[in-house]
């Protein structure tokens, strides 16, 4: 028999994710996935998962487990204190958590969210060919609840000897590189040039659907209506406060407010990883 993980403590917001839902769009599904999908793949990794084996994702307040049965875990991503039954252990290295154990995951000391990962990764039904929770279309596992059961697959591999693993820094600064959007041309020119040279600010009301920024607004040349159209991850979509979002991983399919860029995707991780208030700049490239 395999593991099942009891959750002690839910915390602000932890979700299963893994490398999300592909080819949905069209029905529209977005991808979803773990939003820090470097820190999940170098998590797996450590345990001899396969890259895209279901982890928890937690945010900013982390999150508690009891397993049923011994493991060994993996928790990174945003740096954070990790005990187990209240005994400090390793952030960032693989732990060996003894059955009826109390796996406390801490809130972040920088950075926004930590991912745990377990040996044999997290085993829920697959919905559409993914693991991952989608907090748009509801699709997945539900955002985990105190007392939630989960269980755990079979470890595959061998679990790596602890080495100090190359995980990032959260970002003190998030610089974000953009390709001009299919609705540029929507902006006057002082507002594209205000888009690429000033400096916003990581709003507090991001989520895993977009990240939203404070600053100088963005004056549109038109001011029709936009009939709704195809959104991608990355999309860069100014609404009517002319304020920048960014969309993230759980972001819509479509929507009618003009993208005046889009984010390279590989950008996406560090933007996971931006609390509010991290300066934010966007540069063409």
């Amino acid at each position: 028999m395999t593991a099942k993980l009891t959750a002690v403590r839910a915390g602000a917001l932890t979700t299963v994710q893994d490398s999300g839902r592909y080819g949905h769009a069209h029905l529209g599904v977005p991808r979803s996935g773990a939003l820090d999908a470097f820190a999940m793949r170098l998590a797996n990794r450590l345990l001899g998962n396969g890259p895209d084996a279901a982890v928890l994702e937690t945010t900013l307040t982390g999150c508690a487990l009891r397993p049923d049965r011994a493991v060994t875990v993996v928790v990174g991503g945003a740096p954070c204190p990790v005990a187990v039954d209240g005994r400090p252990v390793a952030w960032g290295t693989p732990v060996r958590v003894p059955a009826g154990a109390v796996l406390e995951v801490g809130a972040v000391t920088a950075g926004v969210r930590s991912y745990v990962a377990v040996a044999g990764g997290i085993a829920v039904e697959p919905v559409l060919g993914s693991r991952s929770t989608d907090l748009l279309s509801g699709l997945g596992p539900s955002a985990l609840r105190d007392g939630d059961v989960l269980p755990v697959g079979t470890p595959a591999g061998q679990v790596a000897t602890p080495v100090a693993a190359p995980w990032p820094s959260p970002p003190t600064e998030l610089i974000l590189p953009v390709r001009p959007g299919p609705r540029a041309d929507w902006f006057t020119p002082a507002a594209l040039h205000t888009f690429t040279s000033a400096t916003y600010q990581v709003s507090p009301h991001s989520n895993r659907i977009g990240l939203r920024t404070e600053g100088p607004p963005l004056e549109r040349a038109s001011t029709g209506e936009l009939p709704s159209e195809g959104m991608v991850l990355g999309a860069v979509q100014v609404p009517p406060d002319g304020r920048p979002v960014v969309f993230l991983h759980d972001h819509p399919t479509t929507g009618g407010y003009p993208v005046i860029a889009v984010v390279a995707e590989p950008a996406l991780a560090a933007a996971a990883q931006a609390a509010a208030g991290t300066p934010v700049r966007f540069t063409l490239g």
